[in-house]
């Protein structure tokens, strides 16, 4: 950071966030905390995370309800955090409760964040804080990606973030001298955030996985955000300008990965991953042969898992990517740290109305490399393509030979010839109704989805039913 006309700052404000269970890296952040307070003093430093801290797909994270990740804070010493959808969708709020109401050692702020059955807050939850470092009373503001259809599935209500830090920015400006949003919405409410409402000093930002290497700065307001996976670490000094009384903000994003993990969070995963590897040992089901699994092709475990959805939503046929699989089982035991590790992403069953034609599109593209092979980052997705379509309820005839979009000969479903103006009820996955993948099936209507399941628990109740199992070596794709 270049040197300016002012003095040591009055504090130094440190901020992550999409950690996304990185968490070697979060070790490496709570070393430069540490450094950072020993340099300054604890009552200097100010250290916050905007969300996403856990991620399911690892298995600390996953085998201790989110535990892993509250204690690597709480070590830390982190004083305020708001969270993120994959907190606030993939935990239950029992977890939540157990996770920030009783676990964290911080206070946790979302403003636009109520239960559905009283209208109010959990206890452990604020709509703002106001801290005390140094000299400077600094006012926090939290807000959370308002994804209210899922939410309400889960007994929360998400309401308009950025109404949400406008009422709570105009109570809190008279009383503080630097006024702060943690704010995991993303770029683009941000800038609207900083050019539509007075009076906020800084917004910390998260969810869009943005690096802002210097500080962005729409009217008074300074937007800051620390990239993805505890990559950087964001650092502000902040001091106030002796003629205005203004806050001075000076920012910069610190790199992480040449930097030790500080021994004690590195100590604490250890622990983790060993308690891990006793919850996760549940042994599910005992295999008399192998399940294989492909990205490529069909094979018997994604049959398994597109038959699951089927089931799950009562409907007539199942679809989903074959990319949401990572590995087959072998024979012998199962245990749910297995379908954890062939299947980490928190993504969630639904059911929607799809039409024969859509059906039949979304068929063709699966024939298709371009999709196949194509990448996938995001949207509740952990896998590395998108792999083609394993289905029940249907039954394809297929030529390589033909041109793309007419490689289908024939399809039957639930023993009639598919009729492309009839509407059919599917079973699928949430990561589709975000247009990502096969985006013919976000056109499907009536869509209801399916909290706090995620596929990999779709999984387990099929590997327990021995007809299931069975009928998953079954061919669906039939070449001619």
């Amino acid at each position: 950071m270049k040197d300016m006309a002012m003095d040591a700052p009055d504090v130094v404000l440190l901020h992550s966030n999409d950690i996304h269970s990185r968490l070697e890296q979060a070790a490496k952040i709570a070393a430069y905390i540490e450094e950072t307070r020993l340099t300054y003093g604890a009552d200097h430093v100010l250290t916050l995370d905007i969300g996403d801290h856990m991620d399911r797909m690892r298995v600390e994270t996953e085998a201790s309800d989110g535990l892993a990740n509250i204690d690597l804070m709480n070590a830390a010493g982190y004083e305020a955090v708001t969270f993120g959808n994959n907190e606030g969708l993939t935990f239950t709020p029992e977890q939540l409760a157990e996770a920030y109401g009783t676990r964290a050692s911080f206070q946790t702020i979302c403003a636009n964040f109520y239960q559905t059955s009283d209208g109010a807050r959990p206890s452990w939850l604020l709509p703002h804080a106001i801290i005390r470092k140094g000299k400077l009373r600094i006012g926090l503001i939290g807000v959370t990606a308002a994804f209210s259809e899922f939410y309400t599935l889960l007994g929360w209500h998400a309401t308009d973030p950025l109404a949400a830090v406008a009422e709570q920015a105009a109570l809190l400006r008279p009383q503080v001298d630097v006024l702060v949003v943690m704010s995991h919405i993303g770029i683009t409410l941000d800038r609207r955030m900083a050019a539509g409402i007075a009076g906020l000093d800084l917004i910390l930002g998260g969810h869009t996985h943005h690096l802002l290497e210097e500080p962005e700065v729409i009217g008074r307001t300074s937007i800051c955000a620390a990239g993805k996976f505890g990559e950087y670490l964001g650092r502000v000094e902040i001091k106030l300008d002796a003629a205005t009384g203004k806050p001075i903000i000076r920012a910069e994003c610190v790199p992480m990965d040449e930097r030790s993990q500080q021994p004690e969070a590195a100590a604490l995963i250890g622990g983790f991953m060993a308690d891990s590897g006793r919850r996760l040992g549940r042994v599910i089901t005992v295999l008399s042969e192998p399940m294989p699994a492909s990205a490529e092709h069909e094979s018997p475990l994604g049959n398994l898992l597109a038959a699951g959805l089927r089931r799950k939503a009562d409907a007539e046929i199942g679809i989903v990517n074959t990319g949401q699989l990572l590995g087959g089982l072998a024979a012998g035991e199962v245990t749910a740290g297995d379908l954890h590790a062939l299947c980490p992403s928190p993504v969630n069953p639904c059911r929607m109305k799809l039409t024969g034609t859509e059906i039949r599109l979304s068929l063709e593209e699966a024939l298709q490399r371009t999709f196949i092979d194509k990448p996938i980052r995001g949207f509740g997705f952990r896998g590395v393509v998108l792999g083609t379509l394993a289905v029940d309820g249907l039954d394809i005839r297929y030529s390589l030979d033909r041109p793309d979009y007419c490689k289908i000969t024939s399809i039957m479903a639930c023993g009639q010839p598919l009729q492309d103006d009839r509407d059919y009820i599917v079973g699928t996955i949430d990561m589709f109704t975000f247009g990502v993948g096969y985006e013919k099936i976000k056109l499907g209507t009536e869509v209801s989805f399916y909290l706090p399941e995620f596929i990999r628990d779709v999984l387990e109740q099929e590997l327990q039913d021995a007809d299931a199992v069975a009928d998953s070596r079954r061919q669906r794709w039939i070449m001619d």
